[in-house]
């Protein structure tokens, strides 16, 4: 039996495309009218564009959670079932947020090049314990940070669309959070409604002495705004895992010893990429043999009508 034609979205993992591999024919680029599925990490384009180059299509693959580029009504209106690897990453992006706080504060990134560059006389850093920290997004990820931070926290704040039962302060909106937070963690998705949401007025609420710490998605913050905002001194420093223009990064941000920079890691550990892996995998085979679908992105709609398996 021939193997179902997949589209590889973005570039992924060796060992996911020596499995994929295993069970589809891989395509890249210019993809045939035949693809039926789709596979692509949390910066993949699926537009309306692309699926009408695929009219056989049945299922998107995420490898990650993000799916801000996707076009959900489009897949909706053809009955393309979407999948993404949610609960795998949730304790590996907490940690980095965690991480990119303890950094920015302490002067982690920054001393440890004035060592490894033969200094030891270094500026102070801040405290880290005690401080009011704000997350902006509530779901899987913002609620695992936020229990992290916790134990940090003089008080822990948090925005979402609703108040949660959860035994810390909801503030109703970003400028608010922002203004009662000496740190604030972005942990929202992204999309038209988070769309620079972060920008120079919610910056100035934060305040000179603000920390701004970034482990969702570049879109969320005006990066112009934040850069002119580092550079002013209107607020103290920030932590970033995410970029407007990946892997494009200022120069500007570069060349600031008060930002701590990452390379999109969140859940760059082997440990969630196993698990990543195997859940795409899982979600994929679960389609092609006509079961319920492991991790869909929304409860579906309608019944499983492609019982054909790949081959193996």
């Amino acid at each position: 039996m021939a193997r179902p034609d997949l589209l590889l979205a973005t570039p992924i993992s060796a060992p996911l495309r020596a499995a994929l591999a295993e069970r589809f024919t891989l395509h890249e680029g210019d993809p045939p009218p035949g693809v039926r599925a789709v596979v692509g990490g949390g910066m993949a384009k699926i537009d309306a564009a692309l699926l009408a180059r695929l009219p056989a299509l049945e299922i998107v693959a995420i490898h990650g959670v993000g799916h801000d580029r996707v076009d959900l009504d489009a897949l909706d209106a053809r009955g393309i079932r979407i999948t993404t690897t949610a609960g795998v990453l949730t304790e590996d992006v907490a940690d980095q947020a965690i991480a990119l706080m303890l950094a920015v504060q302490r002067r982690i990134a920054a001393n440890d090049a004035l060592v490894r560059a033969g200094g030891w006389t270094a500026p102070l850093g801040r405290r880290a314990s005690g401080r009011r920290i704000g997350i902006f997004g509530l779901g899987q990820i913002g609620h695992a940070i936020a229990l992290r931070a916790a134990p940090f926290a003089g008080e822990l704040l948090y925005a979402a669309r609703s108040e949660k039962p959860v035994p810390w302060r909801f503030v109703p909106d970003i400028a608010a959070l922002a203004e009662a937070s000496d740190v604030l963690i972005l942990a929202a998705t992204g999309g038209p409604a988070t769309r620079r949401i972060v920008d120079a007025a919610v910056l100035d609420r934060l305040g000179p002495g603000g920390v701004l710490i970034n482990i969702a998605r570049g879109s969320l913050v005006d990066q112009d705004a934040l850069v002119a905002a580092l550079a002013a001194g209107r607020i103290a420093g920030a932590g970033l895992d995410v970029f407007a223009e990946e892997p494009q990064v200022p120069q500007a941000l570069r060349a600031m010893d008060q930002v701590v920079l990452a390379p999109h890691q969140g859940s760059a550990t082997e440990e969630a990429r196993i698990a990543m892996r195997e859940l795409v995998l899982a979600n994929l085979d679960a389609h092609f043999a006509g079961r319920p679908l492991v991790t869909p992105l929304r409860r579906e709609r309608r019944a499983v009508s492609h019982a054909v398996p790949p081959h193996r």
